[in-house]
Formats: structure tokens, sequence, C-alpha cells
């Protein structure tokens, strides 16, 4: 695909859990304030954009998530007028802001529900989606993200309304067009005041199949995933082609869809750039892979050829029609370094290499708050200590079945997506810089020496490396608009690929494990970046080594 002047494409996205990343007031939770104060930071590193994640008022059942007012803003994170300062101050780092579009579902206090649920013929009752009972039970078998059943019961009107998440998140029935209108009006409010686009959240859940049937249970349960009957369903790009006519496309605003269920297929009708919806997708077949098929809260293990053929499959495709999202975590996953790297004696170079791997394919790489100074996965000693509502289901779930707590602890040591929202690691002291107070979750221990007042003062960081790659994807029109071409691909210990544009072409190779691996490399003088700080032996890449090769042709 020709370059064009999206600019996006050129752009480095930093994402911001507010909860854990600056605290300002000792409260123990992040706030808009903390944010202000760290933009300096973040323009020194050399991002464009900022995803932040909700801020939006909300009971926290699901950490903002549910939201009880769209335009309004937490009290834990500040006012609004904390919001349109981080604007203008971001703005003048030349930073853009994004924000979450919560879409599929409000809080059950958000006041369109409480109308809702106020009455059988309130004007808003079918804003919602409800049911009577079956048989004196719940209208399907269907199962929710979070666990327990889609349905919840009212005793006020006697109907179940239906949640794909938690019970305080009612799934909005986007089948009414007064509902889609609303939405529409909240989003140019909130690109008018300034932000440059959204991280779509579940937006592929808010089609559901209108005749709900029954779906087939996994062995020695009662309900099923609900993902036949709500994820990407026939007739969810009539309702996705309306939000961007009516207020995406004549705006120019980023769109990044979180995409569950969506296979690399359909790519053209969600992302091509004439005829798509939005700019680019969250994919979850590389990040998921530890996820077996039909089974529940079971790890299940991989191989480096899998990783890559998830990724290189997606690069495929995209680079026929659209555009990609780059990412190895976010706020929903665990650290990167601790699941595809190794956060022990390779913790450096590992996460270094990893950068390298995935910040320089096609598309616009996104950077979670901690990665870029290679936080790892925290040690939770007990159950008491998580407080995502997904992990401690599974744990009340599991256990209600027979499975072994370790069994279950080990799982979530490998999955909770708590392991990503432990608080920022700013310096050595007391909770890692980031509260005066008690923190809403727990710092992870090796603050003491792993943070961003360490790695900045260490030109071999993780840190340091970030800042480079960013540099050099900056300095390149190869490096962002160029094709991709994998190499290795077989190979269960090497993984690469080459870049090719307007006369350049650069190599980058990487090495998975903490072994010596002898590959055949491009002459040694076209070598750009390293990870490696010693004596380099020719034809044989360290333990972790990154390197990035670039050649004119």
């Amino acid at each position: 695909m020709a370059e064009n002047d999206h600019w996006w494409k050129e752009s480095v996205v930093y994402q911001i859990y507010p909860r854990s990343f600056q605290d300002t007031n000792g409260d123990g939770i992040g706030d808009l304030r903390g944010v202000i104060s760290r933009l300096g930071y973040l323009h020194d590193l050399g991002i464009d954009v900022i995803w932040l994640c909700p801020v939006y008022d909300s009971p926290n059942d699901d950490n903002g998530y549910d939201i009880r007012d769209y335009e309004q803003i937490l009290d834990e994170f500040g006012t609004m007028t904390d919001m349109d300062e981080l604007l203008t101050e971001a703005g003048k780092y030349g930073i853009r802001i994004i924000m979450d579009l919560v879409a599929n579902h409000t809080s059950d206090e958000h006041a369109w529900f409480i109308e809702s649920r106020s009455s059988l013929d309130n004007p808003k009752r079918d804003w919602y989606i409800w049911k009577p009972g079956k048989d004196g039970k719940e209208p399907t078998n269907w199962e929710s993200i979070f666990g327990g059943s889609v349905w919840e019961y009212d005793e006020r009107t006697g109907e179940y309304y239906f949640h794909a998440f938690s019970k305080k998140q009612p799934d909005l029935n986007w089948e009414n067009p007064e509902v889609r209108q609303a939405i529409y009006r909240m989003m140019e409010r909130w690109i008018d005041k300034g932000i440059a686009g959204f991280r779509v959240d579940a937006i592929t859940f808010i089609k559901k199949d209108q005749m709900y049937p029954q779906l087939p249970a996994d062995e020695n349960r009662a309900l099923a995933p609900l993902n036949a009957g709500c994820l990407n369903q026939p007739g969810i790009l009539d309702f996705l082609r309306e939000m961007n006519r009516e207020v995406l496309k004549a705006r120019n605003v980023m769109t990044v869809a979180e995409a569950p269920g969506v296979p690399v297929e359909q790519v053209p009708e969600y992302l091509d750039e004439n005829s798509g919806v939005f700019t680019m997708l969250f994919q979850f077949d590389h990040v998921d892979l530890d996820m077996k098929p039909h089974t529940k809260a079971v790890y299940h293990p991989w191989k480096l050829t899998d990783f890559k053929r998830e990724l290189s499959k997606w690069q495929a495709e995209n680079g026929k029609y659209g555009w990609l999202a780059l990412y190895l975590e976010n706020h929903d996953h665990v650290r990167s370094v601790s699941k595809f790297g190794n956060d022990g004696a390779y913790r450096v170079q590992s996460a270094q290499m990893l950068a390298a791997y995935y910040f320089l394919m096609r598309g616009t790489p996104f950077i979670y708050q901690g990665q870029e100074i290679g936080m790892t996965n925290g040690p939770f000693d007990s159950v008491d200590e998580y407080r995502d509502i997904q992990s401690l289901q599974i744990y009340r779930e599991e256990r209600a079945l027979g499975r072994p707590e370790q069994e279950i602890m080990d799982y979530l040591a490998k999955r909770s997506r708590d392991q990503g929202r432990t608080p920022m690691q700013w310096n050595s002291g007391p909770e890692a810089g980031f509260t005066t107070g008690k923190p809403w979750l727990k710092v992870n221990p090796n603050s003491r020496t792993i943070n961003v007042e360490s790695e900045l003062a260490d030109e071999h960081s993780v840190l340091h490396f970030y800042r480079r790659l960013i540099k050099l994807r900056r300095g390149s029109k190869a490096l962002v608009h160029g094709g991709y071409e994998e190499i290795f691909a077989d190979s269960e210990q090497i993984g690469g690929y080459r870049r090719s544009y307007g006369g350049e072409r650069w190599t980058v190779l990487c090495n998975f494990t903490d072994q010596k691996v002898p590959v055949p490399m491009p002459d040694a003088q076209h070598l750009v970046l390293s990870n490696v700080t010693g004596e380099r032996e020719a034809g044989v890449m360290q333990p972790y080594e990154a390197s990035i090769f670039k050649e004119t042709l």
C-alpha cells in the first residue's frame, strides 16, 4: 500500500492505565494530575499519542469499563478541568490523546439503565436487552465473559437483562437507532473537546444473534461460551459503517478496535482504507496462544513458531489492505517479558529483544506503561491480593468445581489481568514513587531495582533501548511504510523479518533463547542497532540478542 498522510501511521502510542500510573494526592490511586506531571517523561521517551484508559464517572466494578456517565470524570481521577488541562498540556508537547470508547455496555448505575429498568413501558426500556425467563430459568444458557449467566433477573419488572461481562455492565441494545445516535453524539462531543480518536472497547460484542438460541456447553459445564451468539455476528458491519459515516470518517481521527472474533480473512471489511470502518485493530492470536480452545482457565503450552506465525499472518494480510496496531501487552494481559521472554537472568536482554521484534513490524507500535522499563509479573501470594473481577470469578468458580487452589493460583500467575496493572515503578523508594499512601494494588517488590530512575541512569537499559527504537523508526520511511517479509519462519530459536521501501532494506534478527545460536547475518558494517554490549562473535547470535541491519539497494 502506498504511503499516505495519515498521521497515526507515523506515530508511537503509549497506553496509560491511570489507576496505576501516578498518584498525586496520596489516596493510592493514580489520577489525571499524575498523568500531567509525567508528560515530560513521555515526551523524552519519544511517543506521539497517549491512549488513556477510562477516567469516566464509574462505580468501578470493572475498573472504569462500567461507565455511569460518559461526560463526567470519576472523582478519584480528578475533574473535567483536569482533563481539559491534560489535553492542553499534552498538546504543548505535540502529544495527542485518544480515549476508550465503551459502547457495548454501560454501568447499571447509568441514568439510561435506571430508566430502562424502572418499568416495562419506560421509553428507554428498549435501550437495553430484556427478556422474560423460560421455564422458570434464564432465557438462554449463555455464559458471560466474567463467569455466570449473561442474564440477570430484575425483580421490579420480572424480566432478565443481558450482560456479556459483569452483571453491573448491562449491554446496550444496538438494534435501537436511538441508542446508536446517543453514542454517536457523545463521541462527537469528546472529539470536539480535543481528543484525537478512540480505542474502541469490546466492539465486536455489540451485535447479538436475535434468535438467542441455546448454545452447546463444554463438558461438565451448564453454561455455554457466548461467542457463537454474541461475537462478530452477521450485521455488525452495518452498525460500524454507520458509526464511521456519521462520526469518524470526516474527522480524521484514529480508531483502534479491540476486535476479538474477527478472523484475518475479514480484515478488508474492517480495515480497508477506502471501505473499512476503523484505522487499525488489535488482534489477539499471538497473546492468547496460551489459552486452550474450548476449556476455561487452563494454560496451553505454545512454541515460538506458533507465536511468529500468528504475527506474520496478520502482517501479510494487513499489508494488502490497511494498518495494524502492534503490541505485546496491555491492561488486559500479563507482562510481555514474563510471558515471551526471560524475566530472570536475561530480563534486560529479552525485554529489549522483544521490543525490537514487534516494534519495527508494519503498523503503529503501542507501548504499555512500564513495558519500556521491562516491568515483570508480580508475586501475588494470596487470592486476597487480587483485585481483578475476572480473576476473582475464575478463582471462585474453579474452587467450586474442586480444582486445587495452587493450580488456580498458578494459572492466575500466568494470565491474571492484575499482572499488568501493578503500579508504575518510578523509583526505588517507598511504593516505587507511585504514591505516598497505600496503593490500590500491590507494588511489585522488584521496583527496588527495576524503575524509571535507575534505567534513566543506565545507557544500556530497556528504557534507553526503547528510546533508540523510537528514534530509529521515526527516521526511516521504510520502517514505517515498508513491506514485510518473514525470515527464519521455521526456527524455534530465531525470529526475523525484512522491511523494504524506497531503496532501503532493513533486517531484524532476534534470538528468543538463552543460548548462543549460529546464524548467517548480513554484513556487520550495516549493523545499525543491537542490544549486545560486549564483543560480537561473527556468525553467532548471543542469548536474547536483537540486531537491526540496514542495506541500501
